[in-house]
């Protein structure tokens, strides 16, 4: 098995992942009660689908009662400029660092298809399941249980070898590797991920209320957003990357290998003005192969009017009284709050 474990990290490598780990299906007995905690404060927001299947989220077990260990892989988006800089560029838009250019789903679950076959080749008769966020899998306490590295304040995983720009991919397998010792938290007594975020959206050290993130405001959130958290977003338009670009431990991040991950230059801080004259067509050619596209251009737009409300351009004021008949009522709603700020 020790020579099989050297094999799969040589070959995870080769594919392109950063780190790999491992751990039992049983290793995170704590998450299930942390999950129905979380849900029980509705700090989960509209995202029902975390309510559906918690027995699976919460317990890997139950999701493949055939799994007898978890591979746990760490690919890089390390971005090579300063996420932070876009946000002083009022008039023009910040897009989280991860999706500036292809979506993570297709890229990561293609390497760990390409790693689980050649699992297989060398134990034939043996079975394997991959997933990349899409499935009622907790990759996060996984991972700090297989010693990828520990979830921060942030609630996000970091580690001192990669900082906390990667992506997260399981591999659930058959055969019964002997698992990596569980990474411990090295957070010290840091708070700048809590102390940037513009919404004061962690209740405490390590906890998140997704009903005041960025990050899920943008992505998650259908209809208008609370007048409160709007002036807060700035020019966020999908995603926010604060309490991951002010980490520490990034000093020691290691830079992406994986070019499809490299901001598009239309993507980078682009005009509020252009996005906002997008109509579906135009949303869909322009964020083709991108997660942006999941949202759709009505969320989309949306976003892009709080931004211009928050930009102090009076100049775009036209550009939002524009869409103040449009058809989708959240944006109509936006136009009309964007004008009231500009004007």
């Amino acid at each position: 098995m020790t020579d099989l474990r050297s094999a799969l990290e040589a070959e995870a490598r080769a594919a392109g992942f950063a780190k790999l780990g491992i751990c039992a299906p049983n290793a995170i007995p704590h998450a299930a009660e942390r999950l129905a905690q979380f849900v029980a404060q509705g700090r989960h927001g509209q995202m029902l689908w975390m309510e559906e299947r918690m027995t699976w989220r919460g317990d890997p077990a139950a999701l493949w009662p055939e799994a007898r260990s978890i591979i746990m892989l760490a690919e890089l988006y390390t971005p090579d400029t300063d996420p932070l800089a876009s946000l002083t560029r009022r008039d023009r838009a910040t897009i989280s660092v991860y999706a500036q250019n292809r979506d993570y789903h297709d890229l990561v679950k293609k390497r760990l298809k390409r790693v689980g076959r050649w699992l297989l080749e060398q134990r034939p008769g043996e079975d394997i399941k991959v997933f990349v966020d899409t499935a009622p899998v907790m990759e996060k306490p996984l991972a700090e249980a297989g010693g990828l590295g520990w979830q921060g304040k942030h609630t996000n995983l970091l580690a001192r070898d990669l900082g906390n720009w990667f992506f997260l991919g399981a591999i659930f397998t058959t055969i019964a590797f002997d698992p990596d010792p569980p990474e411990g938290e090295h957070c010290g007594n840091c708070t700048a991920c809590l102390d940037i975020c513009p919404t004061d959206a962690f209740p405490a050290p390590f906890q998140l209320d997704a009903r005041r993130c960025i990050s899920y405001l943008t992505i998650e959130h259908k209809g208008p957003v609370d007048l409160e958290l709007r002036a807060k977003m700035g020019n966020r338009i999908y995603g926010c990357d604060d309490c991951l670009a002010v980490c520490p431990w990034n000093k020691f991040a290691k830079e992406a290998t994986e070019m499809r991950y490299a901001a598009r230059a239309e993507l980078q801080s682009p005009k509020l003005r252009d996005l906002a004259a997008l109509d579906d067509a135009g949303f869909r050619a322009l964020f083709s192969g991108s997660p942006i596209k999941r949202i759709g251009r009505d969320r989309f737009v949306r976003n892009v009017l709080y931004a211009i409300g928050n930009s102090g351009d009076p100049s775009l004021a036209g550009v939002a009284a524009a869409l103040i008949d449009d058809p989708d009522a959240a944006v109509a709603d936006a136009a009309r709050w964007a004008v009231e700020r500009l004007r």
